[in-house]
């Protein structure tokens, strides 16, 4: 089998590690350093669970090899929180009451990260556009979408 050691910056912190150079970048977020706040579901980049940013940018970590994030910054859901608080984005979920088995929230959460990262005042047709390919089968949207405002309300940036 074919391994390489490759180095990937996840959440602040580099991490040199030796993989299959086919395998993709949620595994290797999962897998191997054990970041498992990001949900592998359809692994046809459908439904938005394993959604993480690179770069400030949401992409779904089922689309995207592990080799492809050589050099750039990947955040993903452990990393919004500092120093054992949690981000604005992540309390206004927990207060609006967005989630009910939260496969899905951590994906809904970056894509809402990523939104806010280039607009930091969006309104409910932006915030719907942004969280469009996540999918939630437990919740319905109301609640998600309403989290995301009151993010926005309380000067989450």
């Amino acid at each position: 089998m074919d391994v390489k050691t490759i180095t990937l910056k996840v959440n602040g912190n580099e991490h040199t590690i030796s993989i299959n150079p086919k395998l993709l970048l949620v595994e290797a977020i999962r897998d191997v350093l054990g970041l498992t706040g990001t949900k592998r579901g359809c692994e046809t980049v459908s439904c938005g669970a394993c959604t993480v940013l690179i770069d400030g940018y949401a992409v779904r970590g089922c689309a995207v090899l592990a080799m492809q994030a050589i050099g750039h910054e990947v955040t993903t859901v452990e990393g919004l929180e500092k120093n054992g608080v949690l981000s604005p984005l992540q309390v206004a979920f927990l207060d609006e009451g967005a989630f009910q088995c939260g496969f899905c929230t951590p994906g809904m959460i970056m894509s809402a990260r990523a939104l806010l990262n280039k607009n930091p005042k969006p309104n409910r047709e932006q915030i719907i556009n942004a969280l469009e390919g996540n999918l939630c089968r437990c919740t319905g949207y109301r609640s998600i979408i309403e989290s995301v405002e009151a993010a926005v309300a309380r000067g989450a940036k």
